[in-house]
């Protein structure tokens, strides 16, 4: 690892991306990244300096959904990928010194945008949008710009400004990772030809290949991925909705042959996903809708020029426990408004037909009725919300209506895209080696640990009922624990087998931090039972930390003595400004009468003119304490 640090510091260096700088109030340690080639990112950990103190910026980046549905009639691709994307914006001068890193070399500050500014994607995006704008058929997501066509000469035209564009900013481009005039090319995540989108098989692949799940985690997980190309499944078996019934509140985790076959039938669906046609505005739409006991579905397609209806796209979801509850003819009119709200960015606009297998809903959310008054206040809503749309609605037998009507059976959670093996654990376990103790040892002594070897089984095979009084500190976080290359992990912290912990308590406390430092130092890497009890024991048998503790007792404080009669003490200062307007406070410590007197100075001279046009009232002896005393030299008062 460290060897492909120097080389990237070594890069950054010579391209002027980085520079050295002897001091700088900013100072953020770096955090290197292996990147899926080899090489190493260097990032700074910007989340505790400049992410805390600045306000981040602000600037949409575009949906993916956005992007696939302009597409339309397009047949020639070309794809450009911008080297070190980020590294190509400069920095102003006041910005440089904010990105200092500390490394093992120096202080270095960034020339250019670093990686880990939270700003950065929004910077960034904001920047190549306004440098391609105007040319058509383009679309940029970060560092991946795409250009479409529909002829030759319209991609050709296009590429070329795309490209003049780019070298008028002095923006580069990776030509390994581009590519030019194809008639497919996989951007985002998904392959894009002339014929429609469909997945990449590499990304479908840990789908095929996932293990049967142990528990709700992983189940939902495999939920995840799947419900990721959702738009792919045309229709779903009925078997499947066992997997959703593991995941309800109050149900045991059972997994019997009912949730194998539904396991199974869903990567199935995957195995041979159909190729969804590109939006044509031109076209017509039809939007098909169903509803379930457990569930709703929607299917968008446009018919071809031969009047064949191919599928743009799939959606379906799983019904809440008050949903559940509704009427069918409310669960059927729901279905119709979740696809029209998915599919809005394509349907907005447009003239398009629903079909419904229910026909009441003809009579009430028709186009040219009029909404019922005896109707539900819900269904009314509804009808309002559907409003804004051009729409017809038909009526399609269940027979007719079969992919909406199987979607709606085998709904898919909307849970996010989890990612089983981030890259970030992989770069924690190689760091490891740079360490007194290395991965392997770690590795090793794992299995040897008569705790941590039970761990290890457990959290590879699943966890029993009961595990213990010894290992309930690992029951309890059971769903937070991996296993990477043969070490345990908790969440992206490492957990040390026992022969090794006090080892790592002197590494870290190789500095002197104190317990609340030591603690936040550990949090970062290390984890075991009783950690922080480890931490406040080592700092306080420490002997130099010890003697850096004994420091004086902090002075009592003194109160103020009590005046004896009004006006005998008062004590100054100024506030503001208010409105142009400096505001001098003059408070009696007795009665606490206040007096506020605005000034557009704050000189000793104007500060005299008040106090002794104020004074000048007063009979008392008077003496004054000064908040502000640097605005009233002391040869200004007489003490009588």
């Amino acid at each position: 690892m460290r060897p492909k640090v120097e080389e990237e510091f070594n890069r950054l260096q010579r391209e002027g991306i980085i520079q050295s700088t002897e001091f700088s109030e900013w100072a953020t340690p770096i955090v290197p990244i292996l990147k899926p080639d080899g090489t190493v990112r260097i990032c700074g950990d910007y989340k505790t300096t400049v992410n805390a103190s600045t306000p981040p910026e602000h600037y949409p980046l575009p949906k993916i959904e956005d992007v696939y549905a302009q597409i339309g009639k397009s047949k020639y691709f070309s794809k450009l990928d911008l080297a070190h994307a980020y590294e190509q914006l400069e920095l102003t001068e006041e910005a440089k010194p904010v990105t200092t890193i500390s490394t093992h070399r120096g202080l270095f500050m960034f020339n250019r945008l670093p990686f880990g500014i939270h700003s950065a994607p929004s910077i960034f995006q904001r920047t190549i949008e306004n440098v391609i704008a105007g040319i058509p058929k383009t679309f940029v997501y970060l560092g991946d710009i795409l250009i479409t066509g529909c002829t030759m000469e319209e991609h050709l035209k296009s590429l070329k400004l795309v490209l003049d564009r780019l070298k008028e900013c002095g923006l580069r481009i990776k030509k390994e990772k581009c590519d030019f005039l194809v008639d497919h090319v996989d951007y985002l995540g998904f392959r894009i030809s002339a014929e429609g989108l469909a997945p990449l098989a590499e990304k479908i692949r840990p789908i095929l290949e996932a293990p049967q799940p142990r528990n709700k985690h992983e189940l939902r997980s495999f939920l995840g991925m799947v419900n990721h190309y959702a738009r792919f499944i045309p229709q779903a078996a009925t078997l499947f909705h066992p997997l959703n019934y593991l995941l309800r509140q109050g149900v045991s985790w059972i997994w019997n042959h009912e949730q194998e076959n539904a396991f199974q039938q869903a990567k199935r669906a995957l195995t041979n996903p159909p190729v969804l046609t590109h939006f044509d505005s031109t076209q017509p739409i039809v939007l098909a809708c169903d509803a379930s006991p457990y569930g709703v579905g929607a299917v968008l397609s446009q018919k071809d020029k031969s009047g064949i209806l191919k599928p743009v796209a799939y959606a379906s979801k799983s019904l809440s426990p008050a949903e559940r509850n509704y009427a069918q003819i409310d669960k059927e009119a729901l279905a119709i408004l979740f696809g029209v709200t998915r599919f809005q960015h394509y349907l907005f606009g447009q003239t398009f037909d629903i079909f419904t297998d229910h026909k009441p809903l003809l009579g009430i959310l028709g186009e040219n009725k009029p909404i019922p008054q005896m109707t539900s206040p819900r269904m009314q809503r509804w009808a309002l919300k559907l409003a804004c749309y051009r729409y017809h609605l038909r009526y399609a037998p269940g027979q007719g209506n079969l992919t909406a009507d199987a979607l709606s059976r085998l709904p898919l959670r909307d849970v996010p895209l989890h990612t089983p093996k981030p890259a970030e654990l992989v770069n924690l376990m190689t760091r490891i080696d740079d360490l007194p103790i290395t991965a392997a040892e770690i590795r090793l002594e794992t299995r040897k640990d008569p705790e941590l070897s039970r761990v290890l089984r457990f959290t590879s095979y699943g966890w029993p009922e009961n595990v213990g009084s010894a290992l309930s500190g690992f029951y309890e976080r059971s769903s937070e624990l991996s296993v990477e290359d043969g070490c345990l992990l908790w969440g992206a912290r490492v957990i040390i087998p026992r022969r090794y912990r006090p080892d790592i308590l002197r590494e870290l406390h190789s500095g002197h931090p104190g317990n609340t430092r030591m603690k936040a130092l550990a949090r970062h890497y290390v984890w075991w039972p009783g950690i922080d009890h480890d931490v406040e024991r080592i700092v306080q048998r420490c002997e130099a930390c010890q003697q850096s503790r004994a420091l004086p007792a902090a002075a009592p404080i003194s109160p103020w003595q009590w005046p004896s009669r009004p006006w005998s003490r008062v004590h100054v200062d100024y506030c503001g400004p208010v409105e142009g307007y400096m505001i001098l406070v003059i408070v009696d410590a007795y009665s606490k009468w206040i007096e506020a007197v605005p000034t557009r100075t704050a000189s000793s001279a104007s500060t005299m003119s008040i106090l002794r046009s104020i004074f000048a009232r007063m009979v008392y002896r008077i003496r004054l304490f000064l908040i502000t005393a640097r605005l009233l030299p002391v040869r200004n008062f007489n003490s009588s």
